[in-house]
């Protein structure tokens, strides 16, 4: 029927509609992927920026952390570019589709309204004929029904003729009345037939044709959405692919060899190699003797000639002994190791072992020169707090140059920035000079006498740190202590024992050497570190100890010791695990608490 075709159509176009908004609740969602995709490359990018002021910063001299870092700006242009899709997803399908919804459900409502209003008047003019049918039938029945009784009482000759004219007036009437009613049918049903025709021939295929032209435009409606869909990913494909290329023209400008060379710039000290070992000859009953430039010197028994003021230990700064030093100042930060299990260190499968021998001094000596590291070398510096001395000698030679070169062109920075500052108040107080009304002349001279001690004092630390320099880069020979003094770097520290500790070992050059004429040894105060500490009175000892375990002092300020070996208490424990001990004269160092069963004696020597 054809109210079954409606209930189909509408239950086709509300799925229509569902369709419609189940589509709009994907690109909703596709939107809020798109933005958190966005933030999630961000805090990405952000986390792995590199933090202001730290070391990080210094690491993006190298190309691959520049390439890493131009890498990381262009996610960030990438997220932004999804950031993008998302807000155009909303705007040109989301927020349209939207109103294009609600504008759809109302001309849905207002078809369907009109063809249930053309149903209901269909059915009404239905009733009116099916009534109109009725009556007639009625009234004609009552007509036959009063023309027999005429008809019969006619024929009766036992009537009087009064009842016989009433029966005819009635028959009369009745007939009258079903003419009535056939006349009435008759405009019924002309009424109703053209009412149907138009109901099936002009309203419900005009309301059809609209629900049908409302079905066809939602459907291109959403055609439409999911082209823009594409196309608002297809227009920033071309800006991705953007980033995307400067991303690869990034890796592109890596650079290996300018990082390697980065890499050796930045290490670089200046040492010279250590000279070949002279061959001792133990055939002979001599003394031994064993050259300047030798490795083993730095290995000596800490004897040296006294004419030399003590000068020729420890001549190669590498090579100074690491354990004597780190051992008088400080114990080793970490916790000590926890004893063997058993006192045997070769039953713990995982416990220390005992070397199969000793190391020989070349190696060992060598393996500390590649591994150590520059230390302060004056004792005094040490006790201001290890900031460095001023003219970085605690440096090596490569790497005090740059350290010097920075602070030269630093220097001359502040120098340019005072000295544009005092042009410019010079030309003011020009201005003020031929024109007073402006302004008092007097009033920057003051400003311009401070500018002016400023820039002398700035060109005196020049000179200051270019002399270093000069000493460095070997343009000037080393200066003595009365040059030093006349430099002004003294003018802060008043005692002549204050040295650059590490003089005696620099060359005019800057590279470290071993050996020195006689004569500027004889020039040069003995200010050396390890003559500093050596006139310095050794500890005390205040009792002996065993060994129980091997222990292999492998950390600075350590001493190895073998299981059962005696040695010297010269420092308790202090409560952080370690005990200083003292095996001759010049070895000495910590060892831990629970590897030695210790004697105090007040006593002992």
């Amino acid at each position: 029927s054809l109210q079954d075709q409606f209930d189909n159509l509408e239950k086709h176009t509300q799925w229509g509609i569902d369709v419609l908004e189940k589509y709009i609740k994907f690109v909703k969602e596709r939107t809020e992927i798109e933005l958190s995709y966005a933030k999630q490359l961000r805090n990405l990018s952000k986390k792995y920026q590199p933090k202001k002021n730290s070391k990080e910063e210094e690491e993006y001299r190298y190309t691959s952390t520049r390439a890493f870092l131009a890498t990381l700006n262009e996610m960030n242009d990438y997220a932004g570019q999804h950031e993008v899709i998302s807000e155009n997803m909303t705007s040109l399908i989301t927020g349209e589709l939207t109103r294009y919804v609600q504008e759809l459900k109302q001309e849905r409502k207002s078809h369907f309204h009109d063809g249930r209003k053309a149903q209901q008047h269909i059915e009404t003019c239905w009733k009116q004929l099916e009534a109109s049918k009725r009556r007639f039938e009625r009234d004609c029945k009552e007509a036959d029904r009063a023309q027999q009784y005429f008809e019969k009482m006619d024929a009766d000759i036992n009537v009087t003729k009064a009842d016989v004219e009433k029966a005819r007036q009635q028959a009369q009437l009745r007939h009258q009345m079903a003419e009535d009613s056939k006349a009435e049918y008759s405009s019924t049903l002309q009424k109703f037939n053209s009412e149907q025709h138009d109901h099936y021939y002009t309203h419900i295929p005009n309301i059809f044709q609209k629900i049908q032209e409302m079905e066809e435009r939602r459907i291109v409606r959403i055609g439409e959405s999911m082209k823009t869909f594409a196309e608002v990913d297809r227009q920033v494909i071309p800006i991705i692919g953007k980033c995307l290329d400067e991303i690869t023209k990034a890796a592109e400008s890596i650079d290996h060899k300018n990082d390697s060379q980065l890499v050796i710039e930045a290490f670089k000290s200046g040492f010279e190699p250590p000279g070949d070992v002279d061959f001792e000859d133990f055939t002979q009953p001599m003394k031994r003797t064993v050259s300047e430039s030798s490795l083993s010197n730095s290995r000596g028994d800490g004897k040296s000639d006294p004419k030399f003021g003590g000068k020729s230990k420890g001549k190669l700064w590498p090579f100074i002994k690491k354990n004597k030093l780190m051992s008088l100042l400080t114990s080793p930060h970490q916790p000590p190791p926890p004893p063997p299990a058993s006192a045997s260190p070769s039953a713990v499968p995982n416990g220390p072992q005992s070397p199969k021998q000793q190391k020989e001094p070349l190696s060992h000596r060598f393996n500390e020169f590649m591994t150590s590291k520059p230390k302060i070398h004056c004792f005094r510096s040490l006790k201001r707090g290890g900031a460095g001395p001023e003219d970085f000698s605690n440096l090596p030679p490569e790497q005090r140059r740059k350290k010097l070169q920075q602070k030269v062109d630093e220097l001359n920075r502040d120098i340019q920035k005072e000295m544009d500052q005092r042009d410019a108040l010079t030309k003011m107080k020009d201005v003020y000079i031929k024109n007073p009304q402006m302004g008092d002349a007097a009033s920057v001279d003051h400003r311009l006498a401070e500018l002016g001690q400023n820039i002398e004092k700035l060109r005196l630390e020049v000179q200051k740190f270019e002399g270093w320099l000069a000493e460095v880069e070997g343009r000037l020979p080393a200066r003595t202590e009365q040059a030093r003094r006349q430099s002004g770097l003294y003018e802060a520290q008043n005692t002549s024992a204050v040295n650059s500790c590490a003089q005696d070992r620099e060359s005019p050059d800057g590279s470290y050497t071993e050996e020195q004429s006689q004569e500027t040894e004889m020039k040069v105060p003995a200010t050396d570190f390890d003559d500093e500490f050596d006139d310095e009175e050794p500890l005390p000892t205040i009792g002996t100890c065993k060994a129980l375990y091997t222990f292999e002092g492998q950390n600075e300020g350590t001493i190895s010791v073998a299981e059962g070996e005696m040695l010297y208490v010269i420092e308790e424990d202090k409560g952080d695990g370690w005990t200083r001990i003292r095996r001759n004269e010049d070895e000495e160092g910590y060892v831990p608490t629970s590897y030695v069963e210790v004697y105090l004696d007040k006593n002992a020597k």
